[in-house]
């Protein structure tokens, strides 16, 4: 008989012994017909009566206890087997979001978060609080942190929808469905407020004078550069997706500062675009050819304006907003050869950036999502990256595209006057550069 029931039921001889001992329930054998159940319930007293029904309730639910389990040790051992499924269980999450977060040493808290989410916990609640007005809104069925957790960790990890289902004990469409709402969140509700170009004034003046102190050229403000994300080719037909590396993809563009932050994001080109083309699709082109973005910081450079530029490598324009090399291979001139130098030492913020943007969210190396939800996807992995960047997030191994290659870029017709002023105050940029570091 199972030991619990045993003590309440010694308990409940004693609480009867205490009522009513003049009734004994447990009598020697030759008083047999005193313990009847005849005469117990014929007593007088209520307290048999109580007794026998307690007792009677008690045995009914120890019989209904299921008895334990009698399975091998290989089936019992199911967690301790696969314990990758158990993180991702929703009772685990709850475990882990509830009690025992709080248990943790904030360092032990934090670094078992990002290895199942990417991120901090501190920055997750970040996330669950500015998504959750969105996600309650939906009618989901989900709660709004369990939602989170479960796309966060597709995104850092790479899973697809099915592997997410086992583990979630949910269906894969729907493990799409709730991807695809966050990630359309992330890129709409949450871009305007973490992916900003700097014009305000005191941010363009940290941010050029940070580029200074890396490269001793003045009025930086920015390097862009692009990167293939890989798609499922499955529903692709042609060529126009395949990228320079061979594999089907859609392009990214990226504008990056100092800090390894995006400040635009553009993912409107397939993989087989270059890099040029895509940016003269993107709304930060058009609002720069147009002056609709106004940088409120001019300086005199050997009698030219300097507003500030971004730069890139030889893939792209040179224009009066867009600063690239001389040369690709350093056949120019010393002086010109130093601005290549400290150009691209410049520019291999956004290359660090793009490293670790993959690095960070793995499903970037291979996207396994439809390519319609490809471009809000990338997106906000890159606001994800943003929002782990300012909270100062340790960086992972990082994930590096292969070097590129290529020839200058052809100047189109409607860029001359901003390729002709460029090409100017690259040469004044270059000249003073060159002396003011000769003279040193």
């Amino acid at each position: 008989m199972d030991e619990s029931f045993m003590l309440m039921l010694s308990n409940l001889l004693h609480l009867h012994n205490a009522l009513d001992p003049s009734t004994p329930l447990l009598s020697s054998p030759s008083s047999s017909s005193a313990s009847s159940p005849t005469s117990l319930l014929s007593s007088s007293s209520p307290t048999p009566l109580l007794f026998f029904t307690l007792a009677s309730l008690l045995s009914y639910l120890a019989s209904q206890k299921k008895p334990a389990s009698t399975k091998p040790p290989t089936s019992t051992s199911t967690t301790a087997a696969n314990p990758e499924s158990s993180c991702f269980s929703v009772s685990a999450f709850r475990a882990l979001s509830t009690e025992h977060i709080w248990s943790l040493e904030a360092p032990l808290r934090d670094a078992q978060w990002r290895t199942l989410y990417g991120l901090s916990y501190p920055v997750f609640t970040t996330v669950v609080d500015k998504l959750k007005p969105h996600i309650t809104a939906s009618n989901l069925s989900l709660p709004s942190d369990y939602a989170v957790s479960m796309v966060l960790s597709r995104l850092a990890h790479g899973f697809s929808a099915k592997t997410l289902a086992s583990r979630y004990s949910l269906e894969p469409y729907l493990i799409s469905k709730i991807t695809n709402m966050v990630t359309r969140l992330l890129a709409t509700k949450l871009y305007p407020e973490f992916i900003k170009i700097p014009v305000s004034r005191r941010r363009l003046i940290e941010t050029t004078q940070a580029f200074e102190e890396l490269t001793s050229l003045p009025n930086m403000c920015g390097a862009i550069d692009g990167s293939p994300i890989k798609v499922k080719c499955g529903d692709i037909e042609g060529n126009v997706y395949k990228c320079r590396y061979g594999y089907s993809s859609v392009l990214l563009q990226v504008v990056a500062d100092h800090k390894k932050m995006f400040w635009d994001v553009c993912v409107k080109a397939p993989g087989g675009s270059d890099d040029a083309s895509h940016l003269r699709e993107s709304l930060l082109y058009n609002r720069l050819v147009s002056g609709d973005v106004v940088w409120d910081k001019v300086i005199n450079v050997r009698g030219h304006h300097v507003r500030p530029y971004i730069v890139g490598d030889w893939c792209y324009p040179l224009l009066s907003f867009l600063m690239t090399p001389f040369s690709p291979n350093g056949s120019g001139t010393p002086a010109q050869n130093l601005f290549d130098g400290m150009l691209m030492k410049g520019r291999s913020v956004v290359v660090d950036a793009i490293a670790l943007l993959k690095g960070r969210w793995k499903i970037l190396q291979d996207l396994n999502v439809g390519l319609h939800h490809a471009p809000q996807t990338i997106v906000a992995c890159c606001v994800l990256h943003n929002l782990c960047q300012i909270a100062r997030e340790p960086e992972p191994e990082t994930w590096k595209d292969p070097d590129e290659s290529g020839v200058p870029v052809r100047v189109l017709e409607n860029e001359k006057s901003f390729h002709y002023f460029g090409d100017s105050l690259r040469q004044a940029l270059s000249d003073d550069l060159h002396q003011r570091l000769s003279s040193r």
